[in-house]
């Protein structure tokens, strides 16, 4: 799903960018339910940032990654964690892009994530190229989301790659994990 955003674009850089776990939903400018296999996912773009809030039987998991007023936690490389049942695992990277590249790359994504059933894509008004986009999917028990924020101005895209695994318990026994560890 691809749609205008209702909000101004602000000039925010890909470094103001920070990561959390575990906030409460914030306010979205546009969201995206899916039901994945048992799980509850829930797209949410928000003014210049995502957030995902995943449920599943009693267990749940949220991930935000925005231009936090005030944040101290920046945007990481990497984390693997523990959050409640759920086995959590993050990645981000920023590509620097030049002027042509960038426009390509961008509208390669957008076309991508709107055309999707699991994908929500957000436009800002006054930059076709500024845009922020979400692409989940489950495959063997893990819930998957992949992440883009994309800075014209600064020809720089955010991409960060997240997968769920959990509830812990109701993992497969390690000798039916395959060997490439998907």
């Amino acid at each position: 799903m691809l749609t205008t955003l209702n909000t101004s674009y602000t000039d925010t850089r890909a470094a103001d960018l920070a990561w959390a776990l575990g906030r409460e939903p914030l306010p979205a400018l546009a969201t995206l339910d899916l039901e994945l296999a048992g799980a509850k996912l829930q797209l949410r773009l928000l003014g210049a940032s995502h957030q995902v809030l995943l449920e599943e039987e009693r267990s749940s998991c949220s991930e935000t990654v925005a231009c936090i007023p005030g944040s101290s936690t920046p945007l990481p490389l990497g984390v693997a964690k523990r959050v409640g049942d759920w086995e959590y695992e993050f990645a981000a990277r920023v590509e620097a892009l030049s002027p042509g590249s960038f426009a390509g790359r961008a509208q390669e994504l957008l076309a991508l994530v709107s055309d999707h059933p699991n994908g929500l894509a957000g436009v800002f008004p006054g930059s076709p190229h500024a845009f922020t986009a979400l692409l989940a999917q489950r495959h063997e028990g893990q819930v998957h989301w992949r992440t883009w924020h994309a800075y014209p101005q600064d020809g720089q895209l955010v991409a960060t790659r997240t997968r769920v695994r959990g509830p812990v318990s109701r993992q497969r026994p390690a000798s039916s994990i395959s060997p490439s560890g998907d």
